[in-house]
């Protein structure tokens, strides 16, 4: 059953995050299934708060059931689901804290009522929870040997965070939700009413630059700890989430800002290409992130 589990992790990781599946690869056998077990759970989270069929009182009911399954794999009983078995199997053999996913879930709750954020502040508090935790966990997957790291961690996994809000602004806008701090966008002379009209002027590519440059600050900062990650295999696993996930970035500016006309994405081939250089780079230990 155990073995049924992971398949089924590794699955929905496969059919939902490209990517991160992509990069998964490189990583020992072990480790590589146990992430596919987090990122299946914490697919079933964002699931319950984004379908658009459900009600509200559907939404917290789905959310609420995933906490429960969560509250019972820290339990000592072992699961009787498959999917739930291999979750309790990669908490206990990494020693990953309850409080982590009790983060990760009050983050996912807050989609639920919340669809605007005034200041970063507020955005940096759903961004830890639903990130920055997840890079923790991460790191308990890949192991450390400096507590340096875990803010390095949280870091990256709000860089990641912040790379999909520019991203989505549209899908995210079709939700009901503009993640983008309310005062920021006033500032540079934008409105609610901007993002609606997909409107595409100065003010908006001054502002795009402005959330653009703040997600590389936070690659920088991330990429500091890629050295305190143990395994090699791991790091470079790191290494290669990060500098994909920075190409989003790169991809916003060359479309000149314009985040509407089309989801940013990476093609296969320029993926492919992009692993190679990368892994040039790493055997050449040239980790630092290139601002």
């Amino acid at each position: 059953m155990l073995k049924e589990g992971f398949k089924k992790a590794q699955e929905i990781t496969r059919k939902n995050a490209k990517t991160f599946y992509l990069t998964s690869l490189f990583l020992p056998q072990e480790k590589r299934l146990a992430a596919y077990t987090v990122y299946a759970i914490c697919r079933f989270s964002d699931d319950s708060v984004d379908d658009i069929h459900l009600s509200l009182k559907q939404k917290e009911k789905e959310l609420a059931v995933v906490r429960q399954k969560v509250n019972d794999a820290f339990t000592a009983q072992p699961a009787s689901d498959p999917l739930l078995l291999s979750f309790q199997k990669t908490i206990e053999r990494y020693g990953i804290p309850k409080k982590y996913f009790d983060d990760l879930l009050d983050g996912m709750a807050m989609d639920l009522t919340k669809t605007r954020y005034q200041n970063f502040e507020e955005l940096y508090l759903y961004s830890y929870r639903v990130a920055g935790v997840i890079g923790l966990i991460m790191l308990k997957i890949f192991e450390y040997d400096d507590p340096a790291a875990e803010a390095c961690a949280v870091d990256l996994g709000l860089a990641l965070q912040l790379t999909n809000i520019s991203r989505d602004v549209q899908e995210d806008f079709h939700r009901g939700r503009i993640y983008l701090p309310q005062d920021e966008m006033a500032q540079f002379c934008l409105s609610d009413n901007d993002i609606k009209t997909e409107r595409v002027n100065k003010n908006f590519e001054d502002f795009m630059r402005f959330q653009i440059k703040r997600a590389r600050d936070y690659f920088f900062r991330g990429s500091q700890g890629l050295r305190f990650i143990k395994n090699r295999r791991c790091q470079f696993v790191a290494f290669l989430i990060l500098e994909f996930y920075a190409k989003f970035l790169e991809k916003i500016e060359r479309n000149n800002f314009n985040v509407y006309r089309r989801r940013i994405f990476i093609p296969r081939i320029e993926r492919l290409c992009a692993l190679f250089y990368l892994l040039w780079r790493f055997a050449k230990k040239s980790l630092a992130f290139r601002l």
